[in-house]
């Protein structure tokens, strides 16, 4: 009771008072539809302005897009639907969720998660979940469609609140986006920006996707050890007791329909490894790309989600055989209809923070934002450490108001990766930097492409959960990850350490 006591005096008061005015807010439904409306006025405003930035990259000036004209109403209305079906976490979802349908509606995810419960180790549970989380960003966005609301059912399942788990998960998979023990779809993509990028300085200039591997290993475990200290120290005690609704997957050893319908699972899987396997490991391997024989940029890598869902489709159903629960097709196809049921919210969410994304791309805002931090940032003359905590922190900022980690960098590299190399950073240095700016403040940027998606599974088990409910939760993890990723990464400057494989801190001579 005196633990309780002092967080009520202190970090509690704080976060309950952000979650009630949070939560005063509207709809995040309604929310994301006045930040469109709210936008489109900008625009208009910032427009008459006269402000304006010289983008590094091409030499163009860069204006505000006025919405309210004719053209920007003509795109509004020609664009609504395109914005909507084409917003990039819609698909990704509602396909991997239908393959997790099938899972679950076999009875598989429910017999795994018993088994867990009952192998792992009380302590360990909270770590393994944050790892996991940041283990999954290799396989692109899957940690927000499957792991994170499957962490609150095995929470739920072990006795302690689901929120509890949830936001263990999301902060691994968010919160930890940069951190790996492997290389993911992200490094690529990011890697061939930054190479870009520096050919505006070095036209022969090459950057590898593993460039920030070492620093990304060793975040790996920092990440891990920090999250699951905020979520024991901060969110646990801060939550207290679940009182909600939903009930706990039944902790019980598996009968031995259910142990027959594991192993046919697993049979299934080592099937499809082998598969995967097969088109991976030959030089010339099917899942490679056809012409440069590559996995990082492959179909293998660009279809992970289509993947997911071949693997918990094939899973669910040979276990479905194996455990008697599915008798025939009908009943795989009640699984994923089931699925379905539960994203009625996410979608209309979705509709309009797609549309609010849209238009604030359409107006530049965020570009000018950029280039203007930018130059404040050149201006101040700070030494290395400084500088580049600055420049994490400005990415840590833009990350609030702009959520693809690819589409901020395709904006930023230009900008800041010639001004680093001009003072005498590597490409690769500046990457990594932005990287750690970019994913501490994931978990509490309603930009964020999952955010809406993450509301959705907490109300699950508080209908009235809004916005205020994740950010509250969530900022003491943003706050310890910007601390301990900042010392890890002033240790490395002064240390000089090589942060990839043939990547160092500075210029060639610098």
């Amino acid at each position: 009771m005196a633990t309780t006591s002092v967080k009520r005096s202190g970090v509690d008061r704080f976060l309950s008072f952000i979650e009630k005015v949070g939560n005063a807010l509207p709809h995040p439904a309604t929310l994301f539809a006045l930040f469109a409306a709210l936008v489109v006025v900008l625009s208009w405003v910032f427009s008459l302005t006269g402000i304006s930035a010289m983008h590094p990259g091409t030499g163009e000036t860069v204006t505000p897009v006025n919405l309210l004209s004719m053209e920007g109403l003509h795109l509004i209305l020609t664009k609504m639907v395109v914005n909507f079906t084409g917003f990039a976490p819609l698909g990704t979802v509602l396909v991997a969720l239908l393959g997790i349908g099938i899972a679950e509606g076999s009875g598989l995810i429910g017999t795994v998660l018993r088994m867990v419960v009952l192998a792992a180790p009380a302590r360990l549970l909270t770590f393994v979940i944050v790892f996991s989380g940041v283990l999954s960003n290799t396989a692109s966005e899957v940690g927000y469609v499957l792991l994170v609301p499957l962490a609150a059912v095995i929470f739920l399942a072990a006795g302690r609140h689901p929120l509890a788990g949830l936001a263990a998960a999301f902060a691994g998979v968010s919160g930890g986006y940069s951190a790996n023990l492997l290389l993911g779809t992200i490094d690529p993509l990011l890697a061939g920006l930054s190479e870009e990028a520096a050919r505006i300085i070095d036209p022969t200039y090459t950057v590898n996707p593993a460039c920030n591997y070492y620093f990304m290993f060793v975040s790996t475990f920092i990440i891990a050890v920090l999250g699951t200290w905020v979520t024991e120290k901060l969110v646990v005690p801060r939550l207290g007791e679940y009182t909600g609704d939903e009930k706990p997957e039944e902790i019980r050893k598996s009968t031995p329909a259910e142990k027959r319908g594991v192993w046919f699972a697993v049979a299934s899987m080592v099937l499809f490894t082998v598969f995967i396997l097969a088109g991976l490991l030959p030089e010339d391997g099917y899942l490679r790309d056809p012409e440069t024989h590559m996995v990082l940029r492959s179909p293998f890598m660009s279809g992970i989600v289509a993947l997911i869902f071949l693997s918990a489709g094939i899973a669910g159903v040979a276990y479905g055989i194996g455990a008697g629960t599915f008798k025939n097709d009908s009943d795989v196809m009640k699984g994923m209809s089931k699925s379905m049921e539960t994203l009625g919210s996410y979608i209309v969410l979705v509709f309009f923070a797609a549309q609010f994304v849209a238009y604030f791309n359409w107006t530049n805002l965020g570009l000018i934002m950029a280039i203007k931090g930018a130059d404040v940032l050149k201006a101040a003359n700070l030494g290395p450490v400084a500088l580049m905590l600055c420049f994490v922190l400005v990415a840590a900022a833009i990350n609030l108001v702009m959520g693809s980690a690819s589409a901020k960098w395709a904006i930023m590299a230009p900008v800041f990766i010639p001004m680093f190399m001009l003072l005498g950073y590597s490409p690769e240095f500046t990457q990594m930097a932005y990287r750690v700016g970019d994913s501490v403040t994931n978990i509490i940027s309603p930009m964020m492409s999952y955010f809406a998606l993450i509301v959705a599974f907490i109300q699950r088990y508080d209908r009235k959960a809004g916005i205020g409910t994740v950010i509250s939760t969530m900022l003491p993890y943003s706050i310890v990850f910007l601390i301990g990723w900042s010392i890890l990464l002033a240790i490395w400057v002064a240390f000089e350490l090589p942060i990839g494989p043939g990547a160092p801190m500075y210029m060639p001579g610098g």
